[in-house]
């Protein structure tokens, strides 16, 4: 019985492979040929178009961290001018150190405000 089942076995194991070694007819070669180019294809053009998207996705990235960093820097520097203008404000008395505090405080939200405009804008 067991001597049965194991040449049954074999026979099939062999009947298997060499199935697997027939040639397929040149029409379904052709079409699995066919059909293999165009999925590579369809995959090749999924990738490049992944691709794209993740480098556009980077450069929109860096442009606004740029924008960013520039924005940043405007605002130290004007925050540095009106520091100093207001230093130089201290030396002079009364009405004309009022005016000239004020004027250093029209001049930084002035140019804050410039600064924010242009950043909005490049930002875009």
């Amino acid at each position: 019985m067991r001597s049965r089942f194991l040449i049954t076995t074999v026979l099939c194991a062999t009947a298997a492979l060499a199935a697997c070694n027939q040639a397929e007819r040149p029409s379904e070669t052709a079409h699995d040929v066919s059909a293999a180019r165009d999925e590579a294809r369809e995959d090749v053009y999924e990738a490049q178009k992944d691709a794209n998207e993740e480098r556009q996705d980077a450069n929109r990235d860096a442009t606004n961290t740029n924008v960013e960093t520039e924005y940043d820097v405007a605002m130290k520097r004007i925050d540095g001018v009106y520091d100093i203008s207001v230093q130089k404000c201290e030396a002079l008395a009364g009405d004309a150190q009022d005016d000239c505090k004020e004027s250093a405080n029209t001049q930084r939200d002035t140019d804050r405000e410039l600064a924010k405009t242009q950043r909005d804008r490049n930002s875009m």
